[in-house]
């Protein structure tokens, strides 16, 4: 379903007044410290970037590559113009009303009770396109009590989008959005055009969507979130604390990419899930810009080249129509627009190329050889990229389905490095079995067969002939009741090592039911007897050999 959204250009653009994603809690800026009970901005969930290394908005695109339309795409941009780079972000408005505010404000609440800690109670939001939200009995499309609004939302000022409380209906004025971070399970829910109807104590929004960040799930196709595009809002924002260092996050660079509108759009494109448009030669919903590595960022002060940089690194992502070019971030009122605005005026839509749309960073492929192997042995698997890894390498998830494999949680490509390879473990098994193993790097997924039989048994030993003269060899031989699948390896072993010695191991190949070795005889004065012993697979089998001097 196509949703119609407030463009930013059309509403009082002068005001830039952002979406608010909310941390709970007490005015804007007071307890940034705080890790429990509910408050507005500060600290978050560590460590950052938000949700998993592999996500979307975490993917290192500096190799993806360039769009054959993407001078199109700037050309539509600039509009027969220069469009330049704005901060859709900053602290407090200087008119627009006592309460309006610059960017996304976020709230953190309690996820758990307990020492202090006092999650709010859930609330049900009756919501305007109720089948494709959260918090929905989607087969009654019935609402229930799912989003964890505090109080100060309905009564505190710079809580929701636009800055007045939620009971102050701005629903056909802007975006009103309202973020909700709960900080023990790191679930984040965000609800797009909230209004709280104080009398009848009933939240109300156009749609609202929660996220696991620590999992890598999109909406499902065609579903939109509290963005246009089907995305999370929060991890794309450019905030203070990465920033700066401040309330608790401190990183040597930023490592996601930022969330960016455009006045038009057409369709949608992954990581995307949602479209808000079909005007021919826009950009689709999910499509990244890169800022062009030639671009010098250097003359800038060290905290805007921060933000520069990951746009080199992880782009922009078009996420919702409003302003060509304008940057989300955070609403705080220790930002600087005298700093951010001139910094971002410094770029322009030309300084910036639009990367494969649809672009995934996918697996070409995902081996593992021996493909067929006894359970209890170990196989080597290599995951290939379709491409050399980024500068800051290629984290690769790994998982097995089914019984009986084993396998590292990820695996890391090294920079440059198309491949790598890892042992995946095996359990022994008394049937054959297929269990699989999967690679997932920024949302492709590749998998492999592995095949698994159960170990052949030692059926015989024997040595012929049984009877050595000194310092003479005989022939051993061990047998299989079938022929081995992969190779089997034997323990051999000698009583006296003195009278008689044998190979510490002797291995029978692949499709044979039998090897030989060799028994050599020591020199000795007297007859003397020895055990010769072959085990495998628990199964031991002895035989005796006379060594005669």
């Amino acid at each position: 379903m196509n949703r119609s959204r407030y463009s930013r250009a059309s509403r009082a653009s002068s005001l830039h007044l952002l979406c608010v994603s909310i941390i709970f809690g007490c005015g804007c800026n007071l307890a940034l410290g705080q890790t429990v009970g509910s408050n507005e901005g500060g600290s978050v969930p560590q460590p950052v970037p938000e949700f998993p290394a592999n996500n979307w908005w975490n993917t290192d695109i500096s190799k993806a590559p360039v769009d054959p339309k993407s001078s199109s795409y700037i050309g539509y941009i600039n509009n027969g113009g220069t469009r330049r780079l704005h901060p859709d972000f900053g602290g407090n408005a200087s008119y627009g009303g006592p309460n309006a505010i610059y960017g996304f404000p976020y709230v953190v609440v309690d996820g758990v009770a307990g020492a202090g800690k006092s999650p709010p109670p859930l609330q049900t939001v009756q919501f305007a396109y109720a089948d494709e939200s959260d918090g929905v009995n989607h087969s009654t499309g019935t609402p229930f009590p799912f989003y964890p609004i505090p109080a100060q939302a309905t009564t505190t000022p710079h809580w929701v989008e636009c800055g007045d409380p939620a009971t102050v209906d701005e629903r056909n004025d802007c975006d009103r959005h309202l973020l909700v971070i709960d900080r023990d399970h790191k679930y984040l829910y965000e609800l797009w055009n909230v209004w709280y109807d104080a009398p009848h104590t009933q939240w109300y929004a156009g749609s609202g969507a929660f996220f696991d960040m620590k999992a890598n799930v999109r909406r499902p196709a065609g579903w939109t979130s509290a963005d246009a595009a089907g995305l999370a809002i929060f991890p794309g924002l450019v905030r203070y604390d990465e920033v700066y260092n401040a309330y608790g996050t401190s990183v040597a660079s930023i490592n996601h990419a930022f969330r960016v509108t455009v006045r038009h759009s057409n369709g949608y494109v992954y990581p995307a899930s949602h479209s808000a448009g079909s005007t021919s030669g826009a950009l689709p919903m999910g499509a990244r810009l890169r800022l062009k590595a030639s671009v010098n960022v250097s003359g800038y002060p060290a905290p805007m080249q921060k933000i520069f940089n990951a746009m080199k690194t992880y782009g922009l992502i078009v996420a919702d129509n409003g302003s060509d070019m304008y940057v989300s971030g955070t609403y705080d009122t220790n930002w600087n627009n005298d700093v951010l605005n001139p910094a971002f005026n410094g770029l322009k839509a030309s300084d910036f190329e639009v990367i494969q749309t649809g672009w995934i960073p996918s697996i070409a492929n995902l081996t593992v050889s021996p493909s067929r192997i006894v359970g209890g042995t170990s196989a080597t698997a290599t995951v290939s990229l379709q491409s050399p890894a980024p500068t800051t390498g290629a984290v690769v998830s790994l998982s097995a389905s089914g019984s009986g494999l084993s396998v590292p949680a990820s695996v890391s490509v090294p920079a440059g490095a198309k491949s790598v390879n890892f042992i995946v473990g095996s359990a022994v098994v008394k049937a054959p079995a297929t269990p699989v193993v999967n690679a997932t790097y920024a949302g492709a997924l590749s998998h492999a067969t592995l095949t698994l039989i159960p170990p052949p048994v030692l059926t015989t030993l024997t040595v012929n002939p049984s009877s050595i003269a000194k310092a003479g060899t005989a022939t051993g031989t061990v047998a299989l009741n079938e022929a081995a699948a992969a190779p089997v390896v034997v323990a051999l072993a000698s009583s006296s090592k003195a009278v008689a010695s044998v190979p510490a191991s002797v291995t029978v190949p692949i499709n044979a039911a039998s090897v030989n070795f060799t028994v050599q005889a020591m020199k000795v004065t007297a007859p003397q007897s020895v055990t010769v012993t072959a085990t495998y697979a628990g199964v031991a089998k002895t035989t005796v050999v006379k060594v005669t001097p």
